[in-house]
């Protein structure tokens, strides 16, 4: 890790979300050298107590004049560096909303020896102070922010240094090589021979694993992310009334009027420990409908975002020419999957068979949004189709930043291909060995500058 000069400033933030009416506990965290004495000045403890560290107290958090309460609060103090950040921290515990809290943290600020923190600031404190990793420090991010339970169990795996360990031994591998290399250099006549064949495999081998850490980056951004599915359309096929029952809410507004979708709503659910958000979009059919015409506008541009359509037809009527014109309209670069719906309304396995013929059996579902039958085929063609499959034995997962920084090792370390090919002296190998072990470096937070550190934690959250 490289060594920054800690800042001097004690720093204060409200450390949980808050809402009116929601959250019964609130945290307020102070960290620096600072926040012990500042939490003294702005507090009423009864009796004597003892501000020692790893320690609770009860008390008030006054106003300026001393005379009134703000709020009944719990006082957490942990002395550095057996805390978070490794400073002095004091942590707040006081009711939740947003008055009380916000009355808190004013009261905090009005002393001229602390300012509000910035966004990550906490975080990237921990991680100047030595007390987490880059990586573990990134992986909090996302488990606050872990949207199925597999995102969290991902989270928690690089919280425990997973990812950390495991780029680590990477780089340590390209360490050794550059280290044979170099001696060879130095002190070729002193050193046996060191066999290039030997040297290019073992780079080879150390770019297959990069290449895994690669592959799985890309499954995790689906558990991180998740995936779009929109359900397309003409009006009153039951594209509404489908998302209400894979949603199990009653979001969409359900009419025989058609049309009745004018603007694009979203619904989530987590399918195999993918978040899947369903877009239900306005029926797509010619009209002159000023405000139907610009819901078929948006339904267009939500598909240049989309990872899947689902296009419903109407299956007591079959497949039709409109339904023929809307798939043509469809790009060509997103899988589609097609959902006879009304099935309760036709009662014919020709009409199945004929219709199996013209659209194929792998990608048609029959169902009824009305009764059900057919959302487990469905459900389990979505599984299929979303490659949630791909998502077990997955143990750790890249972030963007972390995935940029790996892909840009592993075509450092192509380039040794050219050097081995056109037999270059050893110095050669050098560059790109270095190159491909700064990039890790920087991935793991061994080789970073302060400059790149503010951008990564500014786009934490407050608090955090």
């Amino acid at each position: 890790m490289n060594s920054f000069s800690p800042t001097e400033d004690t720093i204060a933030a409200i450390a949980t979300a808050v809402s009116p009416g929601q959250g019964s506990i609130a945290v307020i965290r102070i960290s620096g050298s600072s926040s012990i004495e500042i939490s003294k000045t702005i507090t009423h403890i009864p009796g004597i107590q003892n501000w020692s560290t790893h320690k609770v107290l009860y008390g008030h958090v006054t106003e300026a004049n001393q005379k009134k309460y703000i709020d009944e609060v719990l006082i957490l103090i942990m002395k550095g560096p057996r805390s978070f950040t490794g400073e002095d921290v004091v942590e707040i515990h006081c009711h939740g909303g947003i008055i009380a809290v916000q009355k808190i943290l004013e009261r905090i600020l009005e002393n001229p020896n602390i300012r509000r923190a910035d966004p990550g600031e906490f975080s990237q404190r921990a991680v100047l102070n030595g007390r987490l990793s880059l990586t573990q420090a990134e992986s909090i991010s996302e488990l606050i922010s872990a949207r199925s339970r597999k995102a969290a169990e991902l989270a928690m795996n690089g919280i425990e240094g997973n990812i950390q360990t495991k780029i680590q031994s990477i780089r340590q591998r390209l360490l050794d090589q550059l280290t044979e290399i170099e001696a060879r250099i130095d002190f070729e006549e002193d050193l046996p021979h060191l066999e290039e064949e030997k040297v290019k495999n073992e780079i080879i081998l150390i770019r297959t694993d990069i290449n895994e850490l690669i592959d799985n980056a890309k499954r995790g951004l689906w558990v991180r992310s998740g995936l779009k599915i929109a359900l397309i359309g003409k009006p009153n096929v039951g594209k509404s009334s489908l998302m209400n029952r894979l949603s199990k809410k009653e979001k969409a507004i359900v009419t025989d009027l058609p049309g009745t979708t004018r603007d694009l709503l979203e619904s989530e659910i987590v399918l195999e420990g993918i978040p899947v958000t369903f877009i239900d979009t306005a029926g797509i059919r010619e009209t002159e409908n000023e405000i139907e015409q610009i819901g078929i506008s948006r339904t267009q541009e939500a598909l240049k975002r989309t990872d899947l359509i689902i296009l419903i037809f109407d299956y007591s009527k079959g497949w039709t020419k409109e339904d023929e014109s809307i798939l043509k309209k469809m790009p060509t670069s997103i899988p589609v999957l097609f959902v006879g719906n009304k099935s309760d309304l036709k009662d014919n396995h020709s009409f199945e068979k004929d219709t199996k013929n013209i659209l194929g059996e792998e990608n048609l579902v029959i169902i009824s949004a009305k009764t059900g039958k057919g959302e487990n085929d469905l459900l389990n063609s979505l599984v299929k189709s979303c490659g949630s499959s791909k998502i077990y034995g997955l143990d750790i997962a890249l972030n963007e930043r972390q995935l940029d920084l790996a892909k840009s090792a592993k075509e450092s370390l192509k380039n040794i291909d050219k050097v081995f090919e056109e037999k270059l002296p050893w110095d050669f190998w050098t560059i790109d060995l270095r190159e491909a072990i700064n990039y890790l470096g920087e991935l793991t937070g061994d080789d970073l500058t302060e400059s790149l550190l503010d951008n990564i934690f500014s786009k934490f959250c407050i608090g955090k």
